[in-house]
């Protein structure tokens, strides 16, 4: 049995006591950053949504405290084990533990997804009878296999590497979005598509008429038009979660607003947390809706999108767009990423907002003419393919990262 020992023995532990009054304003927007668990992405963090200045930073007294380059931060309530790699200097509040790690005795990544493989180690170690809570004494005791440095290196270059290569495809695929949205920007938001000669059409004097509806100048070939005019406007249910024979392996993909939320980053999704059988989806009364068909949350939260890869599911939570109106997918998705502001002003509810499908039938829209449209997703269409199979080829470097990591951490594999 190999021998064990414990965090404490290779890392030492910092608070973050940075909690500055949101009542005082001077406090923020210097240039001091400020690390909350909501900026941890389980990867490097090179900066803070929120930053503050000097006098928000010294008001935590003796306590304020600055984290250093290349330590590991971990929070310790809400989402407890959520993780980060500084890659800067930055200071943190009461939700957050620092751990750095001494060189000469481990390798920082290696800890690092060690902390990924216990999370629910962690968790389960979490004290508190109200709120649970991650304290550094439930750290300090956390047992790690005894590997010399220079394997833990080789261990953690092997993990690395492939999430090096998912950073990769992710940064690739956030610059080919990027093109798509630009170049729909330019096309129907600035209304400079190609004219007949090639050039920008309103900036080359594109003739241009005011619009009553919409109450703004559209080009004279276009109309004005309502969501419900992309395609038809579908919701979804639940089965009964008591009833285990109404969820299975290898059924229909059942997505649910949560599913979205941990698919945040991508564009296309094939599969949520369940598949549905075909006893659930008669018992609940659900329809199957095709690939390509375009994925609204409603509510809570409402504007989390995706575009479905294969044939499958809702529950109750989605208003989700079916393309059978003559408009492709890529222009239904972008003009409901469009419109977000609008649906979420359209929302109503008392204790969560929601968007109906009523109303947001009724959102208005501008409606290109469909060869302009077609023309547009023939420009994009290259971006599009190579985004869905970047991201598929992630999910796959995902699963062999997380199939490994166990493994290589308990020693049941073993690198040359």
């Amino acid at each position: 049995m190999s021998k064990s020992f414990t965090l404490k023995d290779c890392c030492d532990f910092q608070e973050g006591y940075v909690n500055p009054s949101q009542k005082q304003p001077e406090y923020f927007g210097g240039n001091i950053k400020w690390l909350r668990a909501s900026d941890l992405n389980n990867r490097y963090v090179y900066d803070t949504e929120r930053t503050l200045t000097e006098k928000g930073f010294q008001s935590a007294g003796k306590s304020a405290k600055l984290f250093c380059k290349d330590t590991i931060a971990i929070s310790k309530s809400g989402t407890i084990g959520s993780l980060g790699i500084l890659k800067n200097e930055m200071c943190g509040n009461r939700a957050i533990i620092n751990i750095h790690v001494k060189q000469n005795l481990s390798n920082l990544m290696y800890i690092f997804y060690t902390l990924q493989h216990k999370r629910n180690e962690l968790i389960n170690k979490s004290g508190g009878s109200i709120q649970k809570n991650l304290y550094i004494s439930a750290l300090e005791t956390l047992t790690l296999n005894h590997v010399c440095k220079d394997d833990q290196t080789k261990i953690a270059n092997v993990l690395s590497t492939l999430d090096q290569k998912i950073e990769l495809n992710n940064r690739i695929n956030a610059e080919l979005e990027s093109m798509a949205k630009t170049l729909y920007d330019y096309w129907f938001v600035q209304f400079d598509f190609p004219n007949e000669e090639g050039k920008p059409y309103k900036s080359s004097g594109g003739k241009m008429v005011y619009n009553t509806i919409l109450k703004r100048e559209i080009p004279v070939m276009f109309s004005e038009g309502v969501l419900d005019n992309l395609g038809q406007i579908v919701g979804g249910s639940t089965p009964d979660t008591k009833d285990c024979d109404n969820f299975c392996i290898k059924g229909v993909p059942w997505i649910t607003p949560n599913d979205l939320s941990n698919n945040q980053g991508n564009k296309y999704i094939s599969k949520g947390e369940k598949n549905v059988s075909d006893k659930g989806i008669k018992s609940a009364s659900l329809k199957k809706y095709p690939l390509g068909t375009v994925l609204l949350t409603s509510r809570a939260p409402i504007g989390y999108m995706a575009i479905a890869r294969k044939e499958f599911t809702t529950n109750q939570g989605f208003k989700s767009f079916i393309p059978n109106k003559g408009y492709p997918t890529d222009f239904v998705y972008y003009t409901i990423k469009n419109s977000l502001s609008i649906i979420i002003q359209f929302a109503s509810g008392s204790t969560f907002k929601e968007i109906s499908t009523t109303v947001l039938k009724t959102v208005p829209i501008v409606l290109p003419p469909l060869h302009i449209v077609k023309d547009f997703t023939n420009k994009i269409d290259s971006l599009t393919k190579q985004q869905n199979i970047l991201e598929q080829e992630c999910s796959e470097l995902k699963k062999l990262r997380d199939w490994l990591l166990p493994m290589l951490i308990n020693g049941q594999v073993t690198v040359k």
